[in-house]
């Protein structure tokens, strides 16, 4: 079952339908809810607990943790920081069980000392549904908290992270772990979110499948069980054409790098036949690096591609390419303009346009409602920028609603880059990567990506599922690059090197399962 993602009026709706259509009652859930917190609070062992509980059923929770924890701690003491009226229903009741079970409750907040002295804290503040700014003392008090460092335990999402988008409302308690119910929540995903969240379980309190795999939530994580069913098959009898030509249009005086990455990835990546269409001048420089690709030298301008070699890339994209990587150090200008117009017009097969191909398309936005295949966008968010002339900061802070929207307007897919990595659709459906690490950030990893997401369409993918699978296998060849080169020297060549060994690691779990 693909792992699927919920803003909190999703949630708030899965809750409802829960209690109200099930027939589960809300009380019902909340000792579920409290249950699998106390599960992973006692990992750690404390003797000493201290659970701060807000208004909502967030703080319900926690004070249902408190009352189960009683006797499997050595002291226990919960928080009240709102007054009895400012409480709901399940609130009120969960306090009032708490009383008569003789659990110690303070009115209040905690002072440095009692902070000082807790082996383990419990946030029951503030859940899934806060949209307003935290501020007054309450703020102060979350920024004091956290200067402690204590150990923390979130119950469903930090106090202070906005659940749809990870921002930080005002302020918000960083949290070692985060237990949440259900689903999981954009805001466990997303930074600066994530990085509050801290390690993130998620526990099953009883919502029916039938909601929490409902196909009218949009948004889901790219796990390794789906990463797994979605590797092209490679039966015994094959040969190179069964595995796809891809045809790689990048490349210019400067930048034949980034062309021979593209290249090299998409060979790495399954594919069995790369040619790439190249400026005549260079042909030198490509022949001496290559040894499995083919090059196509082409009639080019001083430093570029010349719309002169439209003709040849046509007929070789109609007679012999099953998908297109475009865009990769291929340069500016207007004979670039001309074949790219002229390929999304024609070409039988998919395209994927980076970098480059991405600037020159900003110029000619338009022509992609009359494509005549798929078209596979992959910008960062400084190239979707110039895509839709919308700030970065502002395309950061929203990066799956944004995405599904260009996405839509388009009729294309789209693979935001960065973290995570978001794959929308024009049907409305989205994929958040879980691989990747922060070594990834180098000068060629985009190239790299383009030539694995063209590679996979040209095995049999379908362009959407190809970019899904395409961003986790590029992430995961990243992380384990990283085990053996770190973080700071990774470089673009590293993740090509490694993709060969990610295939192993996720092929060779698919095998002890079977």
């Amino acid at each position: 079952m693909i792992m699927k993602i919920v803003t909190s009026h999703e949630m708030a709706e899965i809750d409802k339908l829960t209690i109200d259509y099930y027939g589960i009652p809300s009380i019902v859930l909340m000792e579920r809810a409290a249950l699998s917190i106390v599960k992973h609070v006692l990992r750690f062992n404390p003797e000493n607990v201290i659970i701060l509980a807000g208004p909502g059923n967030n703080g319900g929770d926690g004070i249902a943790c408190g009352r189960i924890l009683k006797t499997k701690v050595k002291n226990i003491k919960i928080f009240q920081l709102f007054p009895e009226e400012k409480l709901s229903e399940d609130c009120k009741l969960q306090l009032s069980v708490a009383k008569k079970f003789g659990i110690p409750v303070v009115a209040g907040y905690p002072d440095d000392d009692q902070i000082d002295k807790a082996d383990l804290i419990i946030d029951a503040i503030f859940g899934t549904g806060l949209k307003r700014e935290i501020e007054g003392k309450i703020a102060e008090f979350i920024q004091i908290l956290n200067s402690f460092k204590k150990l923390t335990v979130a119950v469903d999402i930090p106090s202070g992270v906005s659940s749809d988008t990870g921002e930080i409302l005002g302020a918000a308690i960083k949290a070692n772990l985060t237990v949440t119910f259900g689903l999981p929540k954009r805001g466990h995903l997303l930074y600066p979110g994530k990085d509050y969240t801290g390690e993130l379980f998620i526990e099953d309190i009883g919502f029916p499948e039938e909601l929490t795999n409902n196909e009218n939530l949009k948004i889901s994580l790219i796990e390794r069980e789906f990463a797994l069913s979605l590797i092209p098959p490679r039966p015994k009898y094959s040969h190179k054409t069964r595995y796809g030509h891809v045809f790689v249009i990048a490349g210019s005086t400067g930048k034949t790098g980034a062309a021979m990455m593209t290249a090299k990835a998409a060979l790495r990546a399954g594919s069995g036949l790369v040619t790439m269409a190249v400026p005549a001048a260079l042909k030198i420089v490509f022949q001496s690096k290559v040894l499995e690709e083919m090059i196509l030298p082409l009639p080019c301008t001083m430093n570029t591609l010349s719309k002169q070699a439209l003709p040849e890339i046509m007929d070789f994209a109609k007679e012999k390419a099953n998908s297109i990587a475009f865009g990769p150090g291929v340069g500016i200008n207007e004979d670039i303009e001309i074949i790219l117009r002229e390929l999304i017009l024609k070409s039988p097969c998919p395209i994927v346009i980076d970098a480059d191909g991405l600037t020159v398309l900003s110029k000619i936005l338009n022509v992609l409602k009359d494509a005549h295949s798929e078209i596979v966008l992959t910008p960062h968010p400084g190239e979707l920028s110039r895509l839709i002339n919308i700030p970065v900061k502002d395309i950061e802070k929203q990066r799956i609603d944004i995405a599904q929207k260009v996405a839509k307007e388009l009729n294309v897919i789209v693979v935001l880059k960065g973290v995570p990595t978001v794959i929308a659709e024009p049907q409305g459906r989205v994929y958040l990567n879980t691989t990747g690490n922060p070594g990834m950030a180098t000068g060629g990893s985009g190239d790299v990506l383009t030539g694995i997401i063209a590679s996979l369409i040209g095995q049999g993918l379908s362009p959407l599922y190809a970019s899904v699978f395409g961003v986790y296998i590029h992430g995961l060849s990243g992380d384990i690059a990283s085990r053996r080169k770190g973080f700071h020297g990774l470089i673009a060549g590293d993740i090509i090197e490694a993709l060969p060994e990610a295939f192993i690691e996720l092929t060779d779990e698919m095998d002890s399962e079977s």
